[in-house]
């Protein structure tokens, strides 16, 4: 998934989308520890997928938080 397409996702969608690809994950990973996956880079890419849709989430609650605090 890249940056434009998350930023394209409404907050809720972001935080439905992080649910999924975490469960997404943990199934690469068992299938990994199971018997080797096929491409074991799938894994690097989920992680940082994860990562790019926690770092929105983090800034977008940034950005709230600071608009609330600007108001008072």
């Amino acid at each position: 998934m890249k940056n434009s397409e998350i930023l394209e996702l409404s907050t809720e969608e972001l935080a439905a989308r992080l649910s999924e690809e975490k469960a997404a994950l943990s199934k690469l990973k068992f299938a990994h520890a199971v018997s080797a996956i096929e491409n074991p880079n799938v894994i690097k890419a989920a992680r940082r997928t994860i990562a790019r849709l926690n770092t929105e989430l983090s800034a977008r609650k940034a950005a709230a938080k600071k608009e609330t605090a600007s108001e008072a």
